[in-house]
């Protein structure tokens, strides 16, 4: 799970649209999850998008799959979407608001072609599906 940048701000940050949550209180609820799912959940944030690089990529042989957030550079991130695009398992891109339904300029994202698929608008709750469906893509249920 990789955060991006002002997401260390969670629960401060324009309660109305990002929620009371902390980031703390989501990676604990995701933590938690994993447990449940039976997997191992490893979580990053950094308001700077080479640590978030550099820390894709050092354990990028080590992921089966990866859940991120990029904040802002999910307009403007063309370097994490290239990091994202040499990766060969799945990437599920979540947004806590609907980027979809805010300024015309959030609605873009460069991160969107590297992703196998994407959650907006769920609020926290969309990671906790983005980490199920994770866990699904990489291991689906026996029929």
């Amino acid at each position: 799970m990789v955060h991006g940048p002002n997401l260390n701000f969670l629960g401060k940050r324009d309660p109305t649209v990002y929620g009371q949550k902390t980031l703390a209180e989501i990676d604990a609820a995701l933590q938690d999850r994993a447990g449940e799912l039976g997997c191992e959940l490893a979580t990053f944030q950094s308001n700077n998008e080479g640590a978030l690089i550099d820390f894709i990529q050092q354990n990028a042989s080590a992921m089966d799959g990866l859940i991120v957030n990029p904040g802002a550079l999910t307009h403007y991130g063309l370097s994490l979407h290239d990091a994202l695009a040499d990766l060969a398992i799945p990437i599920i891109e979540v947004h806590i608001s609907n980027i979809y339904a805010r300024e015309p300029w959030r609605a873009k994202s460069v991160i969107a072609p590297a992703a196998t698929g994407q959650i907006s608008g769920l609020g926290w709750q969309g990671y906790i599906i983005a980490l199920q469906a994770m866990v699904e893509m990489i291991a689906p249920p026996a029929a």
